[in-house]
Order: C-alpha cells, then structure tokens, then sequence
C-alpha cells in the first residue's frame, strides 16, 4: 500500500519556527516531525510514499530527496496554489490506482497503522477515518460513530455549546481510489468540510476507526513543546535515536558531556553536542547536533534545534532556541521565548517571557526586550566594534562569513590593488585567514599574504609594501572562543568609520564586485618583512645610547609563547643586550591565556626579575602590541603608573616636550611635565584614538593608553610593544637611572573607577541631561563627561559597545575616589 502524507502547510501558528522551512520539517527531538511519520510508516511495511508539497517545497525534497537514504521510495506531488487537504491528494490522482493511506506530515502518533489498514480492508468502506479521544476537543472535527463504526454525524471545530464528542478527526485515512473521482482537479477541497459531508449525504459507507495510542497535532507553540515533553518521557512508542545513558538521558553519538556537568531527565544531546563544565540541565528538553552548551549555562525545559551556542552562564527557562542562533553569555530567555534562525542575542540580555524573536535578528547587549521582534524590525547592520570584526569562531565568524567580508572589503578598493594579510600563530586564525584570502581577489585585489607576524609588525608593513590596506585575523586575546579580525589604511592605522561603513553597506547588499578572468588577484607571500621592519627600527634609536645599552642593561623577557619571540630576539642580538628570555617558543595552545594566568606569569617575573639582578623585566601581549613592565626591585607597575613613568623618563631626556594621555589619566601626569619643563595633552581612552592623534601630531614624545600601549611617533605613530621595549631601555640609560627611582619619583595620586548598567536607549538622555547639569564645571572636552570639582575630578563615560557608563574618580585619597565613584554612580542610575 501507498502513503499519502500531506506536507504543504505554512504552520502560521507555529512561527517563527515554519519562516524557513515547512511546517512537517520543524524538529520533534531526535527527528523532525515528518521523519518520525515516515519511521511510522515503515514500521508497518509501507516504504512507497508520495508526499504533496507547497509552501517551501524545495526545503523538504532538498533534504529527503528520494528517499534511498531514508529505507524508503519518495515522489513528490507539487502544487502550485494550496489546494486544502483532498486537493492536494487529488492533484496526485494518477499514482493512486489502490487503496492508500493519507497522513499529516505535522502530527506526531504511534498509532498502529496495520490494524488500521486491515480494518479498512475487512469492512471494505470507501473510506477510514481514524480517530481519537481528546480532553479538549473544540480545535478538531468532532465525530459520531454507531456501534458498527459507522460514521453518523461531524461537526468541525465546534464551540462547547456544540460539541456532542470527544472523539475526533486525526487526520488519517485509509481510501480507495474512487473516492477521488468526486473531487474537482484544481480546486481547494478539504476532506472533513466537503469530501466526507458530501460522502454521508449520498449513502456512502464512512467508516470510523477508534485508535489507541499517541497522538497529537503539532498545531501552535504550545502543542509543539507538549508533544516535545511527551516524545522525550517515553509517552511516544517510536524507534529513538541515539544511547541511554541512563537517568532518562538519550545520546547521540560523540556528543561531549563535561564530568561535572550536571543533566536530569528526560534529555536528548544530539551528535556533535558539547555540554561545557559547570553546566545544568533539566529536562524535558532537547539539544541537536552540533550546539555549544558553553560554561556554567543553564537550561531548563528548553529545546535548542542544530549548530546553535549557548554562552557562559546564560539561562534557558522553557524557551526555544532554532538553528544557527546565538545566546551569548549571562542572556536570559525566560518562558515562552521563541529565538528565531540565526538571531544573535547579546550578552546579558534580557528576553522577557512569551516573546518570538524572528530570524536574523540581532538583540543589543545588556537589552531588555519585552515585545515581538518580527518582520517590520530590522537587525543592526554593524560588523565593526571597537576590536574590528569579532565574533564566536565557527559560530559568527566562519569560513563562508570571512570570505563575503574579503569580497566586501575588495569592492571598497581599485581594482588591482594590493592587500596585506597576516595573522597569530594559532591554527583557527589560519583557517580564517585562508577565508578571507579566498575573497580579496575575487574582487580583483592582490594579496601579499605576510603569514604571522606580531600586530606591529603588520602595521608597518602595509605602508612599507605600498599595499592600500592590511587585514590581521587573531583569536581574542581574553577568549579563545572568539575571532577579531582588524583592517588596517594604507598607513598601517585602524581604518576609518567612514571605510568601515562602506564595507558593511557592501557586506549587507551582498553588492560584491566580481572580477572578469584575466582580473582576478593574485596571491603572493612576502618576503623580508622582519628586515625591513628591524632595520627601521634600529634608524629610530638614539645611537649614543646603544652602546652603554650593550655592555650595561640586563634584561628580562617574556615572550608569552607568541609572535613576538619571532623579530625582538634577533633585535636584541644585534643591540648586544645582555637578555634572559623566558616563553621564547611559538606555542599556539598557550596564546590565549585568562587573566588568571596572566598574573602568574607576572608573577613569575617579577620573582625572576631582581633575582637576576636585571634592570628591568617586561612581558609582551599575544599581538605584540601592549607590554607589562616590572622594574628592577621586582615589583609590577600597572598600566597608568608604567606609563607615568615611562613620561617622565621621555620629557626627562629631552629636556621637555609634549606627552599625550588618556582622559582617564591622573593630574600627576601634569605635575611631572611641569617638572622637566614639558606639557600634557589629553586624548580619547580608545587605542585607534591614540593612534590617529600620533599622526596628526608627529612632534608628541609619547602617547600611551594606560593599559600598556606606547606608542613613540619618532618610529611610526602605531602601538609597538617591540619597540616601546627598546626605547624605555634607552631612556633609562640616557637618563642613568634605574626605573625604580623613576618609580620613587612619581606623585601620589589616588584612582577608582567603577561601572553602571544602562540601557541602550537611555544613553542619550543621561548625556543630555548631565551635560546640562555641569556644562559649567566641565573640564577636558575629550572624551564624556569630565567634571571638575576643584582638586578632584570625576569622568562619566559611556562604554562605546556595552549597555553602561564607567565611572572614574580622582580624589584626595583612596576613600574618598570610591566615594566619588560611588556617588555619580548612584546619579547615573538614578537618572535611568
């Protein structure tokens, strides 16, 4: 016998689960919901299957094809325009020349469609209406049979005051092929409104067969997840795939489960899972193949469809999650969310209870939704951030995104122009790399393919090749799940906003340029990069230094197992440096270290520093762009005191001169400048800030951020952490003093800061109405808020990429910073 099973629903109720696929091809735990009917049928022996489509038909044929990989045989019957639910069995008439069964492709049953059948076949009726018995029974066609099972009476989807039955229509037939002869081709014609009334009036023998067990149509959100529990609590008597593993707990393959994770049935991890350290989960849900279950999450009666990411420490509470989303970390989904395909929700996020966000939505960090997201709502259209483009690697930043954001940044560019590209020394960057590589010349761009290089190295190399632009791909230095990918100008400088949006106007539109044959890019590997890197770097130091450097200075180094230990140690020979190297091996497991194991290997230094009676110790950040100096009695100098230092050894050399720093800096800075006869200038907080000042001011001595980037324009105006080594080295030495002393000569100054949650939209207004406030008392128009309150100061700075202001103080002692901070932090949220 023949299957019918009817497949061409939209499931308007069921959205935004059926935007992108039909709704028999919603996924039902370890299977979708037409695979578990096509189990069923083979169950009984019934491989040859015709199955009627209409609304996405090609994501249903696409995926079973012919059924061969499947154990059974499919042809597809098309239809143009719906057709209701006998249409569309009508319109596959001339392969029906037997009696056939008809089924939803969108329920979900065990019913034992043999006895069923036999049933049919016994009594031999035109046709079998297969029934059950419901509690509720006014969203189904409600039936009547006599004691013989003969159909009597039907009402559709009646009110209470009309319902007469609990027995209703499943939606499963067993017909002969006349049945069809009554039906016009082409109309829409619906089984239980048209075919079987008409059936009735005309005598026919319409049988009615009382089915025992499961079954239930998957018709909203509701039933959807019910029958979700029902599958996973053994309520559904279908083959299961997968082990148990005991405790109710059904495993797919390699799904990879951390010792103390914590899972309490029923539960079902697809293939390709991993369950993270720390994490809970509480059934019934269900996690399909491929999704990341990152540290210390929490789910909880959630179902968590294919190639998805749960971030550290985000709550899952009976909500629903569909492919290829991405919950970052500490987001909550409380009951009733639905997250449609691709939707990015930021960390800390908020999704309040019963809200559906559609597909390829992208929801703020720190955000609070409280209503639907849908079509008329459109996601942000941003890649850049303040770290370039980021993203969770394989989850945001793929090969196949990597490679539209190549062909995106090409079409910025003339044709034939040439790109450099580089990377860290960890294998995932290769691989993203590669990626983008694949786009550049696809736009018409050459590409001088540099391998990997430390940051600044890559900087100065774009303007040194004649090369238009510069790419550098890295895993994050604070999160080895993430990928920063930084473009740099012809300069060797962050690209602009104004580039920055062109590429995202490109990437968005999908508007790439496409090269004709004979002008797509060529691919090339550079060669003496380091040289000529090194060679100007040596042009920029002061040579009555180097030689007292050579036989005087002793030098800690720690490389951190990064590209750094690839161009210093070479400069280093050359400078005859008496230097003690420790991490000196490239070591692409260690290049991203928490700050944990940061501090140890501070630590390490400063214990390793004055025991080797060296001058100075420093260690050098994956990128090679920040350092972290310990001066020669051992003891670390965090960011602001090392770059006060390193201020006054500069103006101290040169007899005065300009000095740029952070907003966020103290007044020490000042009275150190006044001391050597120098100025201070004040700069945004941010890196790229720092870096465009140094090119509009080529005569500043020094610029730093607080947070080891130095950057001396005298070499070139970028953060250099190979080259900020060598040049404290020879302020020390030009002005003989040990920096300890240096240290010991620093003003006392005392910092706190602290940081506010605030709202995306709120921003604004408190902006607005703080400037009002103290547009009088304001000092330092850089960069936020910067309120003058005589010998102290308070800074209100809203955060460029997160939902909060950070608040930083200056006060006349430590208790009276943190009151400071404490004070305006409780106005800005007051203000809220």
């Amino acid at each position: 016998m023949k299957a019918v099973i009817m497949a061409g629903g939209e499931g308007t109720r069921l959205r935004p689960l059926t935007i992108n696929r039909p709704k028999p091809m919603v996924a039902m735990v370890d299977r979708l919901v037409i695979h578990h009917i096509i189990e069923l049928l083979k169950i009984h022996g019934i491989t040859d299957i015709i199955i009627t489509v209409q609304y996405l038909a090609n994501v249903l044929q696409d995926y079973f094809g012919d059924g061969s990989n499947y154990g059974v045989n499919i042809t597809y019957s098309l239809e143009e325009v719906p057709l209701g639910t006998a249409g569309s069995v009508k319109n596959a008439e001339h392969l029906l020349k037997e009696p056939f069964l008809v089924i939803s492709g969108d329920a979900l049953t065990d019913f034992n469609l043999s006895q069923i059948i036999n049933d049919h076949l016994m009594h031999k009726a035109i046709a079998t209406m297969t029934l059950t018995r419901v509690p509720n029974p006014l969203d189904y066609g409600v039936i009547i049979t006599d004691d013989h099972g003969h159909v009597q009476q039907f009402l559709e989807k009646p009110s209470w005051s009309e319902v007469f039955s609990d027995t209703v229509n499943t939606g499963i037939y067993v017909l002969e092929p006349d049945i069809l002869d009554s039906i016009e081709k082409g109309r829409r014609v619906d089984w239980s409104s048209e075919v079987f009334p008409g059936l009735l009036k005309r005598g026919e023998t319409l049988l009615g067969y009382v089915a025992e067990g499961y079954w239930t149509d998957v018709g909203n959100i509701q039933e959807y997840m019910r029958a979700c529990s029902d599958y996973l609590a053994g309520k559904v008597n279908l083959p299961r795939v997968g082990q148990h593993i005991g405790g109710n707990i059904w495993v797919d393959k390699d799904a990879d489960i951390a010792s103390d994770a914590q899972i309490h049935g029923p539960v079902f991890l697809g293939h390709g899972v991993k369950i993270r350290s720390g994490v809970i989960i509480h059934g019934p849900t269900f996690i399909r193949d491929y999704t990341i279950v990152d540290s210390n999450a929490n789910i909880d009666r959630s179902l968590i469809w294919r190639n998805s990411y749960i971030g550290e420490r985000a709550e899952l509470r009976g909500a629903i999650v569909l492919r290829q989303s991405n919950i970052r970390s500490r987001a909550v989904l409380f009951e009733g969310v639905v997250i449609g395909d691709g939707v990015q929700v930021g960390s800390g996020a908020v999704i309040r209870p019963n809200v559906k966000i559609w597909p390829s939505k992208e929801i703020d960090e720190g955000a609070t939704v409280n209503s639907s997201i849908i079509w008329g709502s459109q996601a942000r259209r941003v890649l850049f951030g303040r770290r370039g483009v980021s993203g969770l690697v394989n989850i945001e930043i793929t090969p196949e995104f990597c490679a539209k954001l190549g062909a995106a940044y090409g079409a910025t560019l003339p044709r034939n122009a040439t790109v450099t590209i580089n990377r860290d020394a960890h294998y995932t960057p290769r691989m993203l790399k590669r990626a983008v590589i694949a786009g550049l010349p696809s736009a018409g761009i050459n590409v001088l393919d540099l391998q990997a290089v430390p940051i600044p190295v890559a900087r100065y190399s774009v303007q040194a090749s004649n090369a238009v632009g510069g790419i550098h791909v890295r895993l994050s230095p604070t999160d080895n799940r993430m990928a920063e990918i930084k473009f740099f100008d012809s300069r060797g400088l962050d690209i602009s906003t104004k580039t920055e949006r062109s590429i995202e106007n490109i990437f968005f539109r999908e508007d790439y340029r496409r090269a004709y044959l004979d002008e797509i890019g060529r691919i090339s590997y550079g060669s003496n990069i380091e040289e000529q890197y090194s060679e100007a770097f040596l042009r920029s130091l002061r040579f009555d230094a180097l030689e007292r450097m050579a036989h005087d200075f002793n030098l800690v180094v720690d490389y951190a197992n990064a590209n750094g230990s690839g161009v210093l140690p070479a400069i280093l020979r050359r400078l005859q440096v008496d230097v003690v190297e420790l991490n000196a091996n490239l070591d692409e497991n260690r290049l991203v270290q928490t700050n944990a194991q940061v501090q140890e290997g501070l630590y390490r230094l400063s214990q390793i520093t004055p025991v080797l009676d060296a001058d100075m110790g420093v260690r050098l950040d994956d990128g090679g762009e920040k350092i972290f100096l310990v001066d020669d009695k051992g003891r670390h100098l965090p960011g602001i005191h090392a770059l006060a230092a390193v201020a006054a050894l500069v103006l101290k050399a040169n007899g005065g001169g300009i000095v740029a720093v952070p907003v966020t800096a103290p007044r020490a800075f000042e009275e150190i400048a006044a001391r050597y006869g120098g100025k201070i200038v004040r700069t945004r907080a941010t890196l790229g800030a720092i870096m465009q000042t140094a090119v509009a001011h080529p005569d500043l001595l020094l610029l730093g951020d607080g947070a080891g980037h130095y950057v001396f324009p005298s070499f070139y105006p970028i953060a250099d952490g190979l080259f900020a080594i060598i040049k404290i080295m020879e302020l020390l030495t030009l002005n003989d003093m040990k920096l300890s002393d240096v240290v010991y000569q620093i003003p006392l100054y005392f910092l706190n800061q602290t940081r506010v949650p605030c709202r995306w939209e709120n921003k604004g207004k408190i902006m607005r109405i703080l400037n009002q406030q103290y547009q009088d008392r304001m000092l330092d128009h850089v960069d936020g808020i910067k309120i003058d309150l005589g010998n102290e100061w308070v800074l209100i700075l809203p955060d460029p990429d997160g939902p909060f202001f950070h608040i930083i103080a200056e006060g006349m002692s430590d208790i009276q910073a943190r009151v400071l901070t404490e004070k305006y932090a409780g106005m800005v949220a007051g203000l809220q």
